[in-house]
């Protein structure tokens, strides 16, 4: 059997992206953050989004170029801090914002893409990060329902691909990359670079081409790249 070609451009890939969308956005600050993937989606220009990601980036990066736009309605997020225009727009209502605990929102994509429908933890009972939430006795404990999180679409930065779809990360770009491949239904990766399928040792491969539909070749990074350049 012979594997499916998954490369296509950026501008291909990214017209999967509908309006109303829940999309997923890899990265840690800069490592990891599908910047270009992220220009294309502006220029794309899907509306009424919910955007997952760990943060909102600074002023003038990622995904503040989509709040600009007023491409997003909601924001699933661990913090807003590095980032005085996502706060402006959350204070005067234009967005609506969701905060979680880092390890909580990693957890909740993991349940995701396990298959699971949630899980139970004790991280912020009795705070504003409970409000609304399910709560629960077991075992002579109080626990929180924390839902699982998946969305239609997770766009994602790569070190290295090959044409089926096999991504491999460096150091900190390993954050939630491998945790939102699995819980999309449509998995956009750009990589800095593609090789023919074979070309990266099975060790090296941190997400199966199984969880991935599209891979896009980075051409020179831009500035917004500048803390991984290697």
């Amino acid at each position: 059997m012979k594997l499916p070609d998954k490369q296509s451009s950026i501008e291909e890939a990214i017209i999967h992206v509908k309006d109303g969308d829940t999309v997923m956005l890899g990265g840690f600050g800069v490592p990891g953050t599908p910047f270009a993937l992220i220009r294309a989606l502006v220029q794309h220009g899907a509306r009424n989004l919910t955007i997952v990601k760990n943060d909102a980036n600074e002023p003038n990066m990622g995904v503040d170029h989509l709040l600009q736009s007023g491409l997003v309605a909601r924001l699933i997020t661990t913090h807003l801090g590095l980032n005085a225009h996502a706060i402006g727009l959350m204070n005067s209502g234009q967005i609506d914002v969701e905060f979680n605990a880092q390890g909580i929102l990693a957890e909740r994509i993991r349940a995701g893409g396990a298959g699971l429908g949630g899980f139970l933890s004790d991280i912020g009972i009795g705070t504003e990060l409970a409000e609304g939430k399910q709560v629960i006795e077991q075992g002579g404990k109080t626990y929180l329902v924390e839902p699982a999180l998946r969305a239609d679409v997770a766009l994602l930065h790569a070190d290295r691909a090959d044409s089926f779809g096999n991504l491999a990360y460096v150091a900190t770009a390993r954050n939630f990359n491998p945790l939102m491949a699995m819980a999309a239904d449509c998995v956009i990766a750009e990589a800095e670079a593609v090789f023919p399928l074979g070309g990266l040792a099975a060790d090296d491969i941190h997400t199966s081409g199984v969880f991935v539909d599209h891979v896009a070749k980075l051409g020179a990074l831009s500035k917004e790249y500048a803390v991984v350049q290697r």
